[in-house]
């Protein structure tokens, strides 16, 4: 009776489903398809068994199992390979499923003792041999995708090493490179941090060299022979304006086409995918490899501030403590002159109508609260002490009557609380404004006669974008005044160090430059081609990639003269990313080694996927960017990190956003608590920020150990960095799966149509610039409302 009943059912499902396969069918797209009944039997099934059907109808002989579709080239849309492979797979796929629910739901369990249980595997492997499906049919349409990521990455590979940014490229970074002073000893106590050994005589100072060096026409500095012929040294060394912004516009579009974008935007939703099985299946081994690290936890390895300013490094109550205590011991200080006259500290607080008594944290009103929210203008002005700016002079300037000295004892004192805790380091940014030429001597003589040399501080040099302001007040007659001002001594002190040896001695420690500003404000484009600097007379100030190239053009001839001297070289890491054009951050991605902020990335799939190809570093500071532009529920900082992208935690501004001592710390405690970061998370943030500091490859090594630059496990030491290995293996397999597709479905013919010929800049490698698009234009289709996810 049971057989009877089955073999019922199973005419019924014959019956059914040979009603579905006529002449003529639809597919789930809703395309045609015909059966070709010239066919002969013996043709139908050496097709039916190359998609591994055959074994299905020899364990199921009463099923029908249709043939292999032929598809209707009628519409020229779908006439590709790429749609051809899907609609025909999915084909298969509806259809299998239709046939197994009909037919498997009746089966009784000795009907499967019949079916080959090989049938899947072979099925699988028919897919990916089969000449339907194979990858070269769809590579036509992916090849011209893959070639144009491909070829921002070589573009972004040519700035870089163009501009020596790389870290072999660093002379500093070498084994034989003398650091001075020495790094202290493995058991060294914090007590004897501020009486570092340092003397100023120990240096010696090298002398000149016989070249020579001018700026062009085109406000890049030229190093030049000095036999009178002004040969270059360097020659094509550096794009030309007219070739970065060629460049910068061949990004755009290829970050603004839409298949590109759909395409970036699933590859980052599978990669944070991936992290989060990988957690859930090894969260428990890599807690069980912490524990089996004798001395290490998250307290205990090293980890950098990778963005701090330094005249906002200390929290407010420890401002508040330190003003007090001079207006209480030493009020007969004459600090400020003003009116024609020169004013004492007491008499400042008393024009100010303030005692001692009175001051607190709210008088100070320093800290950024809701009013700071998308207000920039009214951020700036919090770093005045009570709202008066004479405190910011007195207080918070290297250059002042009394020449820092009231910053410098600040500074020691900060810096012992940093060093109290061993195991934390900074990158203070300091101001070079631009506004005159002896800026960079001044900076100088404060650093080294105030000994404001540190074991576990290195600085960055921040260049505000306030030439508008300069041309107002008549402090430069041109945008070239401010190159030179900025650039001029910098490449005197290369030439000959004897002409400046304490600023030769301060750019030891000096590790790159930082471009800052507001970035949300609107950039008017009024030219059609931009002029060179020394006609660059408006009051109108120059958009944020303009300056950027010129920082990054002069920097480069700076560090090729700086690398054949040897001499350390630097770094661009500007503020990009944090409000305003996501073009800057496209700007960035070209010229710069790294960027702070970077939180517009979310609103761009395409740059994200490529900041992640190439493993851009980014020092997020989610606090700031809570009080100023995001929430911190909508900071993307653990997207970012679940994605696998290469990000350090900074504090930004202590002065504005933090309450204690130790104010990378509380940044990180914030963190740990609202994305539930495990111990392993934070030393993995912590072991990334120490490889994007700029501190020496020595010292590196020494914190994270003697193959910290090798790829995958071979560069963690868990002793150390207190990472576990699979952690560090799954990253790194999962980025070479990456790059690897990347690389292997890129065409070199297509590469070869996105570059230009090799003599327009000389480099040892390709040089990729023009992308053959469609006409010039910003990017289109990319929302950058600031509380709005990625759209794509």
């Amino acid at each position: 009776m049971c057989s009877n009943h089955y073999n019922r059912q199973a005419t019924n499902v014959n019956n059914d489903d040979s009603s579905h396969f006529n002449d003529q069918e639809h597919d789930a797209f809703g395309r045609n398809y015909e059966l070709d009944e010239e066919h002969s039997e013996e043709e139908n099934e050496e097709e039916e068994d190359s998609f591994g059907l055959k074994g299905i109808k020899n364990a199921l002989p009463s099923v029908k199992v249709p043939s292999k579709p032929v598809d209707l080239q009628s519409n020229a849309s779908q006439n590709s390979p790429y749609n051809s492979y899907f609609s025909n797979r999915t084909y298969i796929e509806e259809q299998l499923k239709k046939l197994t629910q009909n037919t498997f739901s009746n089966l009784r369990p000795e009907h499967f003792k019949q079916v080959n249980y090989q049938l899947l595997e072979k099925l699988s492997e028919n897919f990916a041999s089969s000449g339907t499906f194979t990858p070269d049919r769809i590579q036509s349409d992916l090849q011209n995708l893959f070639g144009k990521l491909e070829a921002c990455s070589r573009l972004r590979e040519k700035y870089m090493q163009s501009s020596l940014q790389r870290i072999e490229d660093n002379p500093a970074n070498q084994d034989d490179w003398e650091l001075y002073p020495p790094p202290p000893p493995s058991h060294w106590s914090p007590k004897d941090g501020n009486a570092i050994n340092f003397d100023f005589d120990h240096h010696e100072i090298p002398g000149p060299i016989g070249q020579t060096f001018e700026m062009d026409e085109a406000g890049v500095y030229q190093v030049l022979q000095n036999d009178g012929s002004k040969t270059p040294v360097f020659p094509n060394k550096v794009p030309t304006l007219k070739q970065y912004f060629m460049d910068l516009d061949s990004i755009l579009q290829i970050i603004s086409d839409g298949p590109i974008k759909s395409f970036a935007y699933r590859r980052l939703r599978y990669l944070e995918s991936k992290f989060q099985l990988y957690s859930l299946l090894n969260e428990y081994q890599e807690l069980a490899q912490s524990k089996s690290v004798p001395h290490r936890d998250f307290y205990n390895v090293r980890k950098v501030d990778t963005h701090i300013h330094h005249s906002a490094c200390m929290n407010q109550k420890h401002l508040l403590r330190f003003i007090k205590s001079k207006l209480k011991k030493n009020p007969e200080d004459v600090v400020i002159y003003r009116d024609e006259k020169h004013l004492t500290l007491a008499e400042v607080f008393e024009s100010l109508n303030l005692t001692a008594y009175d001051l607190s944290i709210d008088t100070l009103d320093m800290h950024a609260h809701k009013d700071s929210f998308h207000r920039f203008d009214k951020f700036n002005l919090k770093y005045n002490p009570v709202g008066e700016s004479r405190l910011r002079e007195i207080f918070l300037k290297t250059d002042n009557f009394i020449k820092g000295r009231y910053l410098a004892e600040l500074t020691k004192e900060v810096v012992s609380d940093l060093e109290a805790s061993k195991y934390q380091m900074a990158e203070y940014r300091i101001s070079i404004y631009g506004r005159s030429v002896d800026e960079w001597d001044k900076l100088a003589s404060w650093v080294i006669d105030n000994s404001l040399v540190f074991h576990n501080v290195r600085w960055l040099i921040q260049v505000p974008r306030l030439y508008s302001i300069y041309q107002q007040t008549k402090s430069v007659k041109s945008f070239a005044d401010v190159i030179r001002n900025i650039f001029q001594p910098l490449f005197e002190v290369t030439q000959n160090p004897q002409s400046h040896p304490k600023l030769h001695v301060f750019l030891q420690r000096v590790i790159g430059f930082d471009s800052v500003d507001d970035e949300s404000r609107a950039e008017r484009r009024i030219h059609k081609k931009y002029p060179f600097p020394q006609d660059w007379t408006m009051l109108l100030n120059p958009p944020y990639g303009y300056y950027l190239y010129y920082m990054f053009a002069n920097m480069a001839m700076l560090n090729h003269w700086r690398r054949v001297r040897n001499f350390n070289t630097f770094v661009l890491r500007p503020h990009s990313g944090e409000a305003g054009d996501p073009e800057h951050l496209a700007a960035a991605f070209l010229t710069s080694q790294g960027i702070s902020h970077g939180i517009l990335l979310r609103k761009v799939p395409a740059l994200q996927y490529l900041y992640y190809l190439n493993q851009v570093p980014i020092a997020m500071s989610p606090l700031s960017n809570n009080a100023l532009f995001l929430k911190y529920e909508r900071n993307p900082f653990y997207h970012y990190f679940e994605r696998g992208l290469n990000i350090s935690i900074s504090t930004d501004d202590p002065l504005q956003f933090h309450f204690t001592k130790e104010p990378l710390i509380e940044e990180y405690s914030v963190a740990a608590q609202i994305w539930k970061l495990s111990p392993t998370d934070m030393c993995e943030i912590a072991r990334n920020s120490v490889l994007q500091s700029g501190f020496e490859l020595q010292v590196k090594k020494k914190w994270l150990g003697d193959n910290c630059l090798l790829d995958g496990v071979n560069g963690n030491d868990m002793q150390k960095t207190n990472v576990p290995d699979i952690r560090i293996n799954f990253r790194h397999e999962t980025l070479l799966e990456e790059v690897n597709m990347i690389k292997h479905f890129t065409n070199t013919q297509i590469l070869e149509e996105l570059t230009l010929p090799q003599s327009e800049v000389s480099t040892p490698e390709p040089i990729i610039t023009r992308a053959d698009l469609p006409a010039k234009g910003k990017m289109v289709g990319v929302e950058v409302d600031e509380d709005d996810d990625i759209e794509v």
